[in-house]
């Protein structure tokens, strides 16, 4: 899966320790998600959107868009 995590945490200057520490997991298992080694779950994936304020289908790839979809 080409995640698209790394770019958004480099283009906003964070660490990884730093998502890491917001996705409560060690720095060595976010490399991971980054790398596409392990695959992310669901909540996490929901903290990171709502984190960078885009969507999960931009953060797994399935769309360019960053704006996020209107929340109902």
């Amino acid at each position: 899966m080409n995640l698209k995590i790394r770019d958004l945490r480099e283009d906003n200057d964070y660490k990884q320790s730093e998502i890491a520490q917001l996705l409560n997991c060690t720095q060595q298992t976010y490399s991971r998600y980054e790398t596409g080694e392990i695959t992310i779950d669901i909540h996490s994936l929901i903290k990171l959107a709502n984190f960078y304020q885009t969507s999960i289908d931009y953060l797994v790839g399935l769309t360019n868009e960053i704006k996020p979809y209107h929340r109902i």
